[in-house]
């Protein structure tokens, strides 16, 4: 009886929440944010199934999805993700490359302290001019961008778990250079008899306008009495895309080759952007191998021609955890190197595909 209440109150809590957020927000905002590279998802294992695993996302993966996820590392968590994001360099492809270093450590018993950086390059970019217009002739230019983040996720309960994320938010060229700073909260809920219920909640990428600065904004020109001068203009602030994200999972646990099968669902209430719903499923097969797949309903016209946003929806991902030395006798965990991938279409670029490891001792 007590576990039902507790279900019942969170349930109430999280339909209150999505039922006030799925009405805020402006559209005149729509697509006036800065810094959408946040609301990319840099990691392979969650990315394989959307944005459904805000409840039960586990270890470095939670930088993206639920900052409390982070509170279940072991002892320490170490991985890598390359994404080649909308196809790559060639033809009809976007040129960008994302690379995702995370790195998690358990300070206190029930505390977990992390950090990650994610970079993301768009390779050679031609300049062009108004004076100039022709490809080829005036060099090129290399767009970065970099978010530096630093978390700390505590398990209060066995059952609530929360997190806290700073993040550093930096976009540059040559001569231009924009910097922003960011907050993410979560918190997560399990239970159940094998705690195969989950929710979470969380809050992300909220903080201040960002600003372009830089000699890049300014202009050598000639006035009228013939005298050189050089004129710069003001950037407009840019506020970051703040989004809520409120999600549940449940897992069907089979005994049989202890299979496992997680269904899972999220609502996200985007500031400048449409809002959407996720729906996942997730298999998996002697705890060693993972299958997945989602699909993300953005609140849109479906055509293209109407459609705000490359990514069509589908996302597919699968993994491999490897053990690195047998089986303890006590019980605890081993180590273990995962190996994940994953595939989100899109059009009318190429889709997205991530590659990484993870490392959990």
């Amino acid at each position: 009886m007590k576990n039902i209440y507790r279900i019942t109150v969170v349930v109430v809590l999280l339909l209150a929440v999505s039922a006030g957020s799925a009405y805020a927000g402006n559209d005149k905002r729509r697509g006036t944010a800065g810094a959408t590279e946040l609301l990319i998802n840099p990691w392979a294992h969650s990315s394989g199934w959307g944005n459904v695993s805000v409840a039960n996302v586990r270890g470095l993966d939670a930088f993206y999805s639920n900052v409390a996820g982070i509170a279940f590392v072991n002892k320490m968590e170490f991985a890598y993700t390359y994404t080649m994001y909308l196809g790559g360099k060639s033809g009809l492809r976007s040129g960008a490359g994302i690379n995702a270093f995370g790195l998690a450590v358990r300070v206190f018993d029930r505390g977990v302290l992390a950090a990650s950086v994610t970079a993301m390059g768009f390779g050679d970019i031609d300049v062009t001019t108004v004076e100039s217009p022709d490809a080829g002739s005036n060099g090129t230019f290399s767009p970065s961008y970099m978010n530096i983040n630093l978390s700390y996720a505590h398990s209060f309960t066995k059952s609530i778990h929360a997190g806290l994320n700073l993040k550093l938010v930096t976009e540059q060229t040559a001569d231009i250079r924009g910097t922003g700073f960011a907050v993410d909260a979560g918190i997560q809920y399990v239970t159940g008899e094998n705690d195969q219920l989950k929710f979470g909640m969380s809050l992300k990428n909220w903080g201040p306008s960002m600003t372009y600065k830089g000699v890049g904004h300014s202009l050598n020109m000639v006035n009228d009495a013939g005298n050189n001068q050089t004129v710069e203009y003001r950037a407009a602030s840019m506020e970051l895309p703040t989004c809520l994200n409120i999600g549940v999972s449940y897992d069907f646990l089979i005994s049989a080759a202890d299979q496992r099968i997680t269904a899972a669902a999220s609502f996200t209430s985007n500031a400048f952007l449409k809002d959407n719903v996720t729906l996942g499923l997730e298999y998996s097969l002697f705890n060693i191998m993972q299958l997945r797949a989602g699909y993300i309903f953005t609140f849109e016209k479906l055509d293209k021609d109407s459609r705000t946003t490359a990514n069509t929806g589908l996302c597919a991902g699968a993994s491999v955890d490897i053990p690195l030395s047998k089986k303890k006798t006590d019980g605890s965990m081993r180590p273990t190197l995962a190996l994940e991938y994953s595939y989100r279409a899109a059009a009318p670029f190429k889709g997205s595909h991530s590659i990484g490891a993870t490392v959990r001792f």
